[in-house]
């Protein structure tokens, strides 16, 4: 249907400069995933299972509905599809979820150690705190659950631990943008730590300030 050609199109950009750039981990892979949804229809436009993003065309990105019923396209969505559903039937706020194995969050992701806010700006973009997901198999309901069980603090990025990031936004390019935040505060915490010394942490009353300011924008 042309309604979601708009809609692939988004995702396929997305999906490609992640890839082009690291955030999945493999430029030759097939790990990780993107979608949008459209809440007007409830249609999830996602990326397929298996096909590698830099051979990926519009024709190949799926639209599904709330069930993950194949709506649009010759191939299987993404095995990780159910997470995405349960993610938008969860955070209304959320219309966009990219999901990544880069590698500084990846790294936090191995430690199961969240990240704590840190700097301002990123403080301000998603949120306090970068929760550790608990690790269930790729595509299992048990991480779907575990993956809603973390949606209340109203973050937007989060490490699934032993697996990768999710990075959630009110459009793909938030999301996107999300995705290269966390990475930096990620990279920037990683270095920190491994120097030994005391982490210098945002006072309780900067993040609240933040918070306040968050809020109303």
């Amino acid at each position: 249907m042309i309604k979601y050609d708009g809609y692939k199109d988004e995702v396929l950009h997305c999906a490609r400069w992640l890839s082009e750039h690291g955030f999945f981990g493999a430029k030759l892979g097939s790990g990780g995933n993107v979608s949008r949804i459209d809440r007007a229809d409830n249609r999830i436009v996602i990326t397929p299972s298996g096909k590698p993003y830099h051979s990926m065309s519009v024709e190949d990105i799926c639209v599904i509905d709330s069930k993950i019923n194949l709506v649009e396209g010759a191939l299987a969505p993404s095995i990780e599809a159910g997470m995405h559903t349960g993610i938008y039937q969860h955070r209304s706020d959320v219309n966009a979820v990219v999901h990544t194995h880069q590698v500084f969050a990846s790294v936090f992701s191995l430690l199961n150690q969240p990240i704590p806010a840190l700097l301002d700006e990123i403080t301000y973009e998603i949120g306090p705190r970068v929760e550790i997901i608990p690790y269930a198999v790729s595509g299992s309901r048990q991480l779907i659950e575990n993956v809603i069980s973390k949606l209340g603090n109203g973050c937007l990025c989060y490490i699934i631990q032993n697996h990768g990031a999710l990075s959630l936004g009110e459009n793909l390019q938030q999301a996107m943008k999300n995705a290269e935040l966390l990475e930096k505060v990620a990279q920037v915490y990683c270095y920190a730590l491994s120097t030994g010394h005391d982490i210098s942490r945002l006072p309780e009353s900067a993040v609240q300030q933040v918070l306040d300011m968050r809020k109303s924008k």
